[in-house]
């Protein structure tokens, strides 16, 4: 299986994110109204994802805790596909969550456990995605076979890993013949000096990856 690539809008106003959605968008396989822009913008902003890609894959990152069934609902009725939940949300909030929309994701942030993923896979809930925080990176933390082998892990648990943090092209060679879901990038494509480019030379390395 070839990867998906999923582009994250990580802006902080409607204008700008909308403008790397139509710049990226027929690039990419799923458009993500990232954290900070849902949070700055509101759920409007899924909305008109929606109206500008209406087949496209449409994740809204709330990295939810609580009330999942309140903020899915909201999310799936704006047009959002998937929704995330973070790990620490309890399994009653993911499994509210997933009765709105069509799946859930659990962000794998800080000291979760394998127990704790056999409990999301026994709920339904079989989409991961795996993390390098913004925060650790910026703090010098890299990609390396830690990362590797907890992705590998999860992979054998029965999980759809999706890959995030800091991606850039050159990363992908890390995992090669894995069977990861989707690599997740944010502004290694849409701060890029060309954006569509950008999108893809990630598409074309990881065919070229995967192909092989």
């Amino acid at each position: 299986m070839i990867p998906n690539l999923q582009v994250a809008l990580d802006h902080s106003d409607l204008a700008s994110a909308l403008k790397a959605a139509v710049a990226v968008g027929h690039e990419v396989d799923i458009i993500e109204a990232g954290t900070v822009l849902l949070l700055q913008v509101g759920s409007e902003v899924i909305e008109c994802l929606r109206q500008q890609f209406p087949d496209k894959l449409i994740v809204a990152d709330t990295k939810c805790a609580d009330a999942g069934g309140t903020v899915a609902k909201n999310c799936s009725r704006r047009g959002a596909d998937w929704m995330t939940c973070i790990c620490c949300a309890t399994i009653p909030t993911m499994k509210a969550a997933a009765k709105e929309v069509k799946e859930i994701q659990v962000e794998l942030y800080g000291d979760w456990t394998y127990d704790q993923a056999q409990q999301w896979l026994d709920a339904g809930i079989s989409q991961a995605i795996y993390h390098q925080s913004r925060d650790a990176l910026l703090a010098g933390e890299t990609w390396g076979e830690r990362d590797l082998n907890k992705v590998k892990k999860l992979i054998e648990m029965g999980f759809r890993v999706s890959v995030t943090g800091g991606l850039s092209v050159d990363t992908l060679d890390l995992f090669k013949g894995v069977d990861v879901y989707t690599f997740i990038a944010g502004r290694g494509i849409t701060e890029a000096d060309d954006p569509a480019q950008a999108a893809r030379d990630f598409k074309d390395k990881i065919r070229s990856l995967w192909s092989e």
